[in-house]
């Protein structure tokens, strides 16, 4: 009985505790860990395991084309991610700020970790570095100005344009990743490639202008 009775005490004590510290974390905690935001997280954990492919096919003798298309698979994966997070959390009514801030962070942190494990291959040399830079800086430059636009409750769209931007540099990378694995199909995939990725630095100058035109407004005091 003495037993029965301290449990019960015990209970009534941690239950306001759990009830008033424990239950709002776990609110908040269940808002955040939502379909959609855990699909933006997968592309974010994937992106180390595309960048040790590269290494494990630099260091691989006997399978280093198993290993390139691995990360064109993990790569392709991620891809589909950024469509479904977006296309999910519309659907099912699961936008949060958790999401907003997250998903093109995730974004640019894949696009940013390839272009230079692509460097460090030497799949970007000469020319082919131009690009690379023009959509790093456009990065930064939007980034910024989504920041800054987001401390004065200004949105910042993406635009029909920037879409397209996207599509082509996301079939583009995966491309140069495995140009030189394609076999036969050397010289078309690494034409193809290459005429990709400079048709995506062309629409980022483009969207990169037209996002900074827009946000330039309301930069002057």
């Amino acid at each position: 009985m003495k037993e029965q009775k301290k449990k019960k005490s015990l209970k009534a004590k941690v239950a306001p505790v759990i009830q008033q510290k424990v239950a709002p974390v776990l609110k908040k905690a269940e808002k955040k860990i939502n379909v959609p935001n855990l699909l933006t997280m997968i592309r974010m954990w994937a992106i180390p395991l595309i960048v040790l492919t590269f290494f494990l096919k630099e260091a691989s003798a006997n399978h280093p084309v198993m290993w390139a298309w691995i990360g064109v698979v993990l790569f392709a994966i991620a891809g589909i991610t950024d469509y479904l997070d977006g296309y999910l959390a519309r659907h099912w009514n699961q936008l949060s700020r958790f999401g907003r801030v997250l998903d093109p962070i995730a974004d640019k942190l894949l696009v940013g970790s390839i272009l230079i494990m692509l460097a460090w291959e030497g799949r970007l040399v000469g020319v082919m570095v131009i690009p690379a830079v023009i959509i790093l800086c456009r990065e930064i430059l939007v980034s910024g100005l989504r920041e800054f636009l987001a401390e004065i409750k200004i949105g910042c769209p993406v635009t029909r344009l920037a879409k397209w931007k996207t599509a082509c540099q996301m079939v583009a990378l995966p491309i140069l990743m495995v140009c030189e694995e394609s076999g036969a199909f050397n010289t078309f995939f690494t034409v193809l490639g290459a005429l990709l990725f400079w048709l995506a630095a062309v629409l980022t100058i483009i969207t990169g202008y037209d996002y900074w035109k827009s946000g330039r407004k309301y930069m002057d005091d």
